[in-house]
C-alpha cells in the first residue's frame, strides 16, 4: 500500500512531519530536494509520481557536471505534502534539520514512467529553482562504491545530461539556502528550539556532528539576538512617562536599600 512505509517509520504525536494521504493526479507533475542534516549530511531527491514523492538519499548532492555520478539511495515514498516540508525533526526516525534546497516540476522523457523505473532507467526534465534541464537516474544492482550493505535495488545513480544547464559549478555550494525562507539551517532550528539539541544530537560524531554543533551555536545566538532585539523594541515603545518612571525607581533603589538597612 502507498505510503505504508513512511507511515509505520513514524510517530506522527512527535514529529512535525505531514501524515499525508495519496494526492490526486495533476497536469504537472512536483519535484522538490531536501537538505537533511541527520546522522549524515544528505539530499533528498524525490519526483511526484501516481500521487506521492518517489524518493532518493543523495549523499552528496545534485551535480552540474556531467561526468559526475551521485550515488541515489531509494528510500520509501513520500506524501506529496511532504513536498512543502522545512523544519526539525526532534527525534526518532529522521532526526534532524530539513531545509527546502529547491523545487519545481518535473516532465519524464518517456512514455511510461512505470516501466522505467522497472528498467531502472528514467530519463526527465527538470524545471526548479536550482536544478535545470536533462538528467537521468540509473539503477546500479549495489555495484556502484558507497552503496553500503550492497544496495540491490535501492541503489541509483543520479546523473546530469550535457545541455545549457550543465556545468563544472558546485550548486550546492554555489547555492547553499533554502528556496522556501531563505534561510541556512541555523535559522531553520532557530525557529525551533536550538537549545533542546544541545543534550539531543542525531549526529554526535564526524563532519555532520561538528556541523550540527556549530549550527546549535549560531541558532542559540540568532535566539537570543531576536530576544534582545524585542525586549528592546517593547522598551522603545513605552510612554515617555513609563520609562521616566522605571528609571527612577532604578536610580532610588540603592537609597532605598541603605535606609532600610538604618532603620
Amino acid at each position: 500500500m502507498a505510503l505504508e512505509e513512511y507511515k509505520r517509520k513514524r510517530n506522527f504525536n512527535k514529529t512535525p512531519e505531514p501524515e499525508g494521504k495519496v494526492a490526486p493526479a495533476k497536469d504537472e507533475r512536483f519535484f522538490c530536494v531536501q537538505k537533511h542534516l541527520a546522522s549524515h549530511l544528505h539530499y533528498d531527491f524525490r519526483l511526484e509520481h501516481n500521487g506521492v514523492l518517489l524518493s532518493w538519499a543523495v549523499p552528496k548532492g545534485p551535480a552540474l557536471d556531467t561526468k559526475t555520478k551521485r550515488l541515489a539511495m531509494k528510500v520509501e515514498d513520500h506524501p506529496v505534502a511532504y513536498g512543502e516540508f522545512e523544519g526539525v525533526i526532534p527525534e526518532g526516525y529522521g532526526a534532524g534539520i530539513v531545509m527546502l534546497w529547491d523545487r519545481g516540476t518535473w516532465t519524464p522523457q518517456v512514455d511510461d514512467v512505470d516501466a522505467a523505473l522497472k528498467k531502472g532507467d528514467l530519463k526527465f526534465t527538470l524545471n526548479g529553482y536550482k536544478l535545470k534541464g536533462s538528467w537521468v537516474l540509473v539503477r546500479t544492482g549495489g555495484r556502484y562504491p558507497g552503496a553500503r550493505g550492497g544496495g540491490g535495488d535501492r541503489s541509483w545513480l543520479l546523473i546530469k545530461h550535457k545541455d545549457d544547464w550543465a556545468g563544472e559549478v558546485d550548486i550546492t555550494e554555489f547555492a547553499p539556502l533554502s528556496v522556501k525562507s531563505g534561510g541556512d539551517f541555523e535559522d531553520i532550528l532557530a525557529e525551533d528550539t536550538p537549545a533542546l539539541w544541545q543534550s539531543h544530537r542525531p549526529a554526535k560524531g564526524g563532519d555532520a556532528g561538528a556541523m550540527l554543533a556549530t549550527i546549535i551555536e549560531r541558532a542559540a545566538a540568532l535566539k537570543a539576538g531576536e530576544r534582545a532585539s524585542r525586549s528592546t523594541s517593547a522598551s522603545a515603545k513605552k510612554p515617555a512617562g513609563t520609562r521616566k518612571a522605571s528609571a527612577a525607581r532604578h536610580a532610588k533603589a540603592p537609597s532605598a536599600r541603605k535606609s532600610a538597612k538604618k532603620r
